[in-house]
């Protein structure tokens, strides 16, 4: 599954993107409730965050072109579930 364009409200301390702190997915805006994960690509900033829904997310700061993606990341288990 492939990452998708998205909105992302950060903080910034040193430099840009330090930690995210919301992300707007399918135009109703998450706050992240806690940072799970983060490194670092060439050229990318990666960090796996929980949003307040209980939701995880991999987000993608793309340095050179100054935009963020995203991927809901769906367990085994939530795949099987119906709401």
């Amino acid at each position: 599954m492939a990452h998708e364009p998205t909105s992302v409200t950060c903080y910034s301390g040193r430099t840009y993107a330090d930690r995210p702190t919301s992300i707007t997915w399918d135009r109703t805006e998450l706050g992240v409730r806690a940072v799970e994960g983060a490194w670092h690509e060439p050229g990318e900033k990666h960090f796996r965050v929980r949003t307040e829904d209980e939701r995880l997310f991999e987000l993608c700061y793309h340095e050179d072109g100054d935009w963020w993606s995203a991927m809901e990341v769906v367990s085994k288990n939530q795949q099987g579930r119906k709401g």
